[in-house]
């Protein structure tokens, strides 16, 4: 196999068949991709020329946003009723994941079940639950939502249905945020689709910036 062409493991146990992630977008590699079985994903540079992608079979699926903001940048939005907690049982946050993440690329992606996008965050989930950097989001005391993180990332988080839209989460990602200044982080990301506008505007009204912006191409080889 073409050395830019990597197997993702993770993704192959979810949707139960090869998936590949591509590093470098050159003819050789477009071919290979279109030959052998699989599911295959690229990020590149929004300006770049997509005419390769396209004539090799490649289709758009996300754009992809870093938000990131500096210690001494953030001012955040505290309220005394917004906490996180490091000790809730795996099933209810769950509860909350499983179905959340319609604006992921996975679920964008009309070549794949929906039912197996959404084990596959929860899967993640799962992984980042047992390694305890998984935070529960309780407003008054009830279970409101997650965020999981991975050092300074946030790469995973959701708010029940319930409490969403009430103008919550942005207290509620500032106690997960300044947990993680506490911890010594200088700087704290996350990764977020453009299409998630509720997201953008939740990181922009916490003072992050964006930048890094990716599109994401796959192709589905039978």
């Amino acid at each position: 196999m073409h050395p830019a062409i990597r197997r993702v493991d993770w993704d192959s146990a979810a949707f139960a068949r090869d998936c590949y992630e591509i590093t470098v977008v050159d003819e050789v590699t477009l071919r290979e991709a279109a030959s052998r079985p699989g599911h295959y994903a690229i990020k590149v540079d929004p300006l770049a020329d997509k005419a390769a992608l396209h004539h090799h079979g490649f289709y758009y699926v996300d754009t992809l946003l870093e938000p990131h903001c500096r210690r001494e940048d953030f001012g955040g939005h505290r309220d005394p009723r917004a906490r996180c907690t490091r000790n809730e049982k795996l099933e209810d946050l769950l509860a909350i994941c499983h179905g959340a993440f319609e604006h992921g690329r996975f679920h964008r992606d009309f070549n794949l079940p929906r039912a197996q996008a959404d084990l596959r965050y929860d899967n993640w989930l799962r992984q980042v639950h047992a390694a305890g950097d998984a935070y529960g989001l309780r407003h008054d005391g009830t279970l409101a939502g997650f965020i999981a993180v991975m050092g300074n990332r946030l790469v995973l988080h959701a708010m029940a249905p319930v409490f969403r839209g009430r103008g919550l989460a942005k207290f509620l990602w500032t106690a997960v945020i300044d947990a993680l200044y506490a911890q010594g982080h200088a700087e704290v990301s996350s990764s977020i689709s453009a299409s998630n506008i509720a997201a953008v505007n939740l990181y922009q009204a916490l003072g992050f910036r964006l930048r890094h912006p990716v599109d994401v191409y796959h192709r589905w080889t039978p």
